[in-house]
């Protein structure tokens, strides 16, 4: 127990504390830059088991934010680069690498066991897909954010909100550190915060870090906080993210993306209409339409203008970039 002796010295821990660290199943959602302080603390503070999943591979911009990896690892799956790191810090934990996407039709499998789910992926699509499964299966989930100088972690479902009671629209634009740029030691500040809120969770530790939100900016130095613990659920139907693989025949399936961003459609079946025009879609309909773009962010936007006229019957599809992705 030599490793965990300053860690089991504290009180609200102690060897009791350990054996339920030791015990936990954390999966973590991402390998980049959130992902890193919070793989490396858990790894650190003995949790038992870790899932890492993403499906990205490592850049060199990458470098500055994402300190799991070095120059060497440059063009390497992330999960598997990750794990290989994380093994070395610590022999006593399970890591286990996951090469793929999170989606609506993995997300099951890849949460089966799980004690703990932390959201370290910056998606959208990731986040919502993550909060609706971890509502109904009764899940805690950690999730985070950060771009340019700011961002935020809290405690979700588990018993306590969702992310869409906090967050039930997205923002208006798209923004990301591949478009916007970000603060290498602000993304280790926020990760860590959210491993912590993920090991506060496992040891039992009072308050609880679900229905709790964190948000710290590195400009005015500024930390920010409230608890959402009598958040309600948004009211009616959710705007929900589907896997392609979940297209039915007889949806009407819309790609937003234009020409240039994509040349071919994301199915045969998809018909090209950019975000302006989707107001002529016919007036409202029984079949399921299936809007599709990058983020997703674009997709929900138009679900909105289309629930506003009468659609009921919507699903959203967040593709992804087509080629291995060299951003996260």
């Amino acid at each position: 127990m030599s490793r965990y002796l300053r860690q089991i010295q504290l009180p609200e821990i102690g060897a009791n504390g350990q054996e339920q660290l030791a015990a936990a199943h954390a999966v973590v959602i991402g390998a980049g830059g959130l992902g890193a302080p919070v793989l490396q603390y858990l790894v650190g503070a003995g949790v038992g088991k870790i899932t890492v999943v993403d499906d990205d591979h490592i850049a060199q911009s990458n470098l500055h934010r994402q300190t799991l990896f070095r120059e060497t690892d440059v063009g390497k799956p992330k999960a598997q680069a990750a794990a290989a790191t994380l093994a070395g810090l610590n022999p006593d934990c399970e890591i286990i690498a996951v090469q793929t996407a999170l989606s609506c039709d993995n997300v099951q499998t890849l949460l089966r066991d799980a004690t703990v789910v932390l959201d370290c992926a910056d998606s959208f699509a990731a986040s919502y897909i993550l909060s609706d499964h971890c509502l109904t299966e009764g899940l805690p989930l950690f999730s985070a954010s950060v771009l340019a100088f700011a961002g935020y972690a809290g405690g979700f479902c588990g018993g306590a909100p969702s992310l869409r009671a906090v967050f039930p629209d997205l923002p208006t634009q798209a923004a990301s550190c591949e478009t916007a740029g970000v603060l290498g030691p602000v993304v280790g500040m926020i990760g860590s915060l959210q491993a912590t809120m993920a090991l506060n969770y496992i040891l039992g530790l009072s308050p609880s870090p679900l229905g709790q939100l964190v948000q710290f900016d590195a400009k005015t130095y500024r930390t920010s906080g409230f608890r959402f613990d009598g958040a309600p659920e948004p009211e009616g139907a959710k705007l929900c993210f589907i896997a392609p693989s979940m297209i039915a025949p007889g949806d009407m399936l819309i790609d937003l993306r234009g020409v240039e961003e994509a040349p071919n459609l994301f199915h045969p079946s998809a018909k090209r209409i950019l975000p302006e025009n989707i107001t002529t879609i016919p007036h409202p309909i029984e079949t399921r339409v299936v809007l599709a773009c990058r983020s997703g962010l674009r997709a929900w936007r138009a679900a909105k203008t289309l629930h506003e006229n009468g659609h009921q019957n919507l699903a959203l599809v967040a593709l992804g970039t087509t080629a291995p992705k060299t951003e996260n």
